[in-house]
């Protein structure tokens, strides 16, 4: 495909292939190809003017260049409308619409257009109306009556114009909020076309739409599973953190229930229907993001009653320049302009617009209002598990005794270990796996004592691996002085296990849960915006919790905490006037998820967890957190920016309408023009979107 370079800096590549050489759905499966492509980071193609604009990795380009140059139009796929372009298809529809239907107007016997211009308004006199009767005042009001005055003045363009704004304010709305629903939901969209049915011995492949409930639905590995079902035949592992919060793959057999959503790690299930899209349980997800603005910010609400209140006193505003002037024409000037429209329309799109860019980070946000509460917040609690730490026990140190070589103790330990499926065995085996030291079987049948330890004859002698109390007290292993301190010292944050064999003490284990890499910059970041105390609550034992604080540099921790005291630590908190956030991810952390202002729940948290917090994140990355606390911070300055501007605009529109510089017609014009261009503005992204 022959092209030009446009622009090319900074691993940002523009190509211009020239207008319309490709259909829309041409431009959208060339996008899909792109994409697919090593190196290529972003990807967008115009259909219109044949602009290609890619980022992408450093050193990728030639090898960009050379594929779109060796491309043929046959090669690109057709990939239909996304309902993102639909609806700005619908929109700009809408628009050219209604901006012909004016042109055409103007064609019109001005008494049959003034008689059609009546007709028009008579909606928004209505509902003026309405309003009124119910003892109520509010920008419709407002509408109202600029209407009916321009009317009975005989400025039938002027009511002409106003109306024509207000249908077009109207269409902004509902594109804006359609717009940013449709990016909420597509996060979470299973992006599925088509299924493989079973039928007899036989598979059939079908679109998606087509399946019914008690239809059977073939899912191999590394496919998502597309309905809600129960397993019929075959056996598998499932990964169904997004769903459940369980960091590991489970194990489906005949009989088990899988979601919508989740992921076929290993095997091929066959999974019977039981619930169609529209009834999963990933679309009740997705259709509490739609619903999401239901749930106003504060300053949504706040937005709200201010914008009603200042209706009376444009009222006001117009009588007084009435009755000084003695001139309705200016006196018009102050109801054509009125402060409410903006601030009633910037405010939830400015909402609803950082609860899409949180969720491209990777936060579902369930509501508006808890970005103000994330704003607002100057204390955050972790739970220490899983949270701030990996969730992941490793071996961090192996020390010998009475002779004993380190690998010999590291390998005994590990084919002992092996057979049981406890986090702690599990990280003595991956430590051996990581070095290279493989086993064979050289032990008798293994005896599995439950919170003890395991005992076994290898190589011909008595061989235990447990717990301290286990090995030193339980079986008398001896050790001496110099080897408890050595034993104390080493263990001082972290857990260990302990090997004996033939009598004697062989070695020790050092087992840590180490902390999140990410997690000392998160909080410097936290600490940095504004979080002026930062705790942490864990069951583990104090050395663990201290180790954990020392290296994060946390304000202060409580350590061996149960759930309600966790509950009872923040309500303290709060006491003493802080804003706190809570994050945790366990069945345990709930109550106090429930009573902080703000809680966040880990991608690998539990079902309870997650449903119960406000903010829930969808990767396995603390970083997230900053991010959302920055998303906050600049929505609220981007609404008093909003108010700011509004005020003062609309305020000089106002002046200059009194004084006579200004029609009411221009007047409505600027006013109404501005309002469209604040809520545009109030779209825009908050923050730079960081490339992995």
């Amino acid at each position: 495909m022959q092209y030009t370079i446009a622009y090319d800096n900074h691993n940002r590549l523009r190509l211009r292939c020239g207008d319309y050489v490709l259909t829309r759905e041409k431009a959208n499966g060339l996008t899909e190809q792109l994409l697919e492509l090593q190196g290529v980071r972003t990807a967008q193609v115009n259909f219109r003017t044949g602009s290609i604009l890619v980022t992408y990795t450093p050193g990728a380009r030639q090898e960009i260049l050379a594929w779109v140059g060796g491309l043929q139009r046959s090669q690109i796929p057709e990939v239909g409308l996304t309902a993102a372009e639909q609806a700005d298809d619908e929109f700009r529809r809408d628009l050219e619409q209604m901006l012909a239907g004016r042109l055409l107007r103007k064609l019109i016997p001005s008494p049959i257009r003034n008689l059609m211009t009546i007709y028009r308004a008579v909606k928004y006199i209505l509902r003026a109306l309405d309003t009124l009767l119910r003892f109520e005042m509010d920008i419709s009001v407002l509408d109202g009556v600029s209407i009916g005055v321009s009317i009975a003045q005989g400025h039938f363009k002027t009511a002409s114009s106003v109306m024509f704004l207000l249908a077009v304010s109207d269409r902004l709305e509902a594109y804006t909020k359609k717009r940013t629903r449709l990016a909420l939901s597509e996060q979470l969209s299973l992006n599925v076309d088509s299924v493989w049915l079973r039928c007899g011995a036989d598979s059939v492949k079908v679109p998606f739409d087509r399946v019914q409930v008690g239809d059977q639905v073939i899912v191999r590995t590394g496919s998502v599973i597309p309905f809600d079902g129960t397993v019929c035949d075959e056996e598998g592992m499932v990964n169904q953190a997004t769903m459940t919060g369980e960091s590991e793959a489970v194990h489906k057999k005949p009989g088990d229930s899988v979601f919508a959503g989740t992921t076929v790690e290993a095997g091929t299930l066959v999974v019977e229907v039981r619930s169609l899209a529209a009834d999963s349980r990933l679309n009740q997800i997705i259709s509490l993001i739609d619903e999401s603005e239901n749930l106003k910010a504060g300053v949504q609400s706040k937005a709200e009653h201010l914008a009603d209140a200042i209706v009376p006193y444009s009222f006001l505003g117009f009588g007084l320049v009435w009755l000084l002037s003695g001139n309705l024409t200016k006196a018009l000037s102050v109801l054509m302009v009125d402060f409410s429209c903006a601030i009633k329309l910037s405010t939830p799109i400015s909402v609803i617009s950082a609860m899409r860019e949180a969720a491209e980070y990777g936060a579902t946000v369930k509501g508006g209002k808890y970005l103000e509460a994330f704003a607002e917040a100057d204390a955050i609690v972790f739970d220490k598990t899983g949270t701030l730490t990996n969730a992941s026990p490793e071996v961090s140190d192996v020390i010998c005794f009475n002779g004993f070589e380190r690998d010999e103790v590291l390998t005994t330990a590990a084919c002992l270990e092996e057979h049981f499926p406890h986090s702690m065995a599990v990280a003595v085996v991956k430590k051996a796996a990581a070095e290279g030291l493989l086993h064979e079987e050289r032990h008798a049948e293994v005896e599995y004592l439950v919170a003890h330890g395991i005992v076994t004859h290898y190589g011909g002698n008595r061989a235990i691996i447990g717990s301290e109390h286990f090995v030193f007290e339980d079986e008398g292993i001896p050790r001496t002085p110099e080897q408890t301190a050595l034993m104390q010292e080493k263990e001082a944050g972290g857990s260990a296990i302990f090997l004996a064999i033939g009598g004697q003490l062989a070695g020790m284990l050092v087992i840590d849960d180490p902390v999140r890499r990410e997690a000392k910059d998160v909080i410097r970041a936290l600490r940095s915006r504004g979080i002026h105390r930062i705790c942490m609550l864990t069951g583990d034992a104090e050395s663990a919790a201290a180790r954990v604080s020392r290296e994060l540099g946390i304000d202060e921790y409580v350590a061996q905490v149960l759930p309600e005291h966790k509950s009872e630590f923040v309500k303290k908190l709060q006491q003493e006037g802080f804003r706190v956030i809570m994050t945790g991810d366990g069945v345990n952390d709930t109550p106090a998820l429930a009573a902080a202002d703000v809680s966040v729940a880990m991608s690998d948290g539990s079902d309870i967890a997650r449903e119960v917090a406000d903010v829930t994140l969808c990767r396995d990355d603390i970083t997230v957190l900053a991010t959302v606390r920055e998303i906050s911070e600049k929505l609220m300055h981007r609404i008093s920016s909003n108010y700011r501007f509004i005020a003062g605009f609309n305020a000089a529109l106002i002046l200059l309408g009194v004084v006579g510089v200004l029609p009411p017609g221009i007047s409505a014009l600027l006013h109404n023009g501005s309002t469209m261009l604040i809520a545009a503005k109030s779209m825009t992204r908050l923050t730079e979107r960081q490339m992995d």
